[in-house]
Formats: C-alpha cells, sequence, structure tokens
C-alpha cells in the first residue's frame, strides 16, 4: 500500500483526526495575516513584542497545518501542536481572567486541540 494512501485513507480514523487537527490551524494563521484586530490579544496577553510573537505564531501554525495534513513528522509536530496550544490555552487564560468556556472568551477550545495534537503525536 503505497505512503500517499496510507496518509490519506479516509477509513482511517486516525488520518481524520490528524488532518483535522492540522486544518484548524489554517483560519488561525489566516486571521493573524488579515485580521487587525489579532495583535490586540497579543498586546493583551502582554507578549513583547507583540507584531514579532503574533508573526512567530502564524509561521508555527503554518508549519504545523502542513506537516499535519501531510502526515510529514507526525509525532514530532503533534506534540510540537500540543505544546503551542497549551501555551495559548495559558496566554488565553490570562487574557480572560479564568474563564473557561470558549463561546465566551475562554480557554477551551485550546485545551481540546492540545489534547486532540497529544493525541495525534502518541499514535505517531
Amino acid at each position: 500500500m503505497s505512503s500517499l494512501y496510507r496518509n490519506f485513507n479516509p477509513f482511517d480514523e486516525f488520518n481524520i483526526l490528524r488532518i483535522i487537527c492540522g486544518a484548524f490551524f489554517i483560519p488561525h494563521a489566516y486571521g493573524k495575516f488579515f485580521v487587525p484586530a489579532a495583535l490586540d490579544f497579543f498586546v493583551a496577553a502582554k507578549f513583547r513584542p507583540p507584531a514579532l510573537w503574533m508573526y512567530l505564531a502564524c509561521v508555527i501554525e503554518v508549519v504545523l497545518a502542513v506537516g499535519l495534513i501531510l502526515g510529514i513528522f507526525t509525532t514530532y509536530l503533534g506534540a510540537a501542536a500540543a505544546i503551542y496550544l497549551a501555551v495559548a490555552a495559558i496566554a488565553v487564560y490570562r487574557v480572560a481572567n479564568g474563564k473557561w468556556l470558549w463561546n465566551i472568551g475562554g480557554y477551551e477550545y485550546p485545551v481540546f486541540w492540545a489534547i486532540c495534537c497529544a493525541v495525534v503525536a502518541m499514535h505517531g
């Protein structure tokens, strides 16, 4: 069986999780480049200098998205994504004053996706 088929077999539940973990980084990377309010979050989270951290986060998200979607270095990129999202959860926690629910600005969303990426890393 070819590697390409194994990486994109739609009947393999791991592939679905891996691909969607990568795909969910795409709108966030897009937002960092094209939504001016994205910089406000980095300012509120006290990243110094905020623009540098925002663009670095965007580059990291693009690398993670491409690697996870294509199935490249899945174990390492899954672990890196889990760590990245854990840091994001901490930043959101600080900005949201401890709110949990994502629909009111809490850190539930990055925690959930950090766990999903950790599962991807463990499956590798």
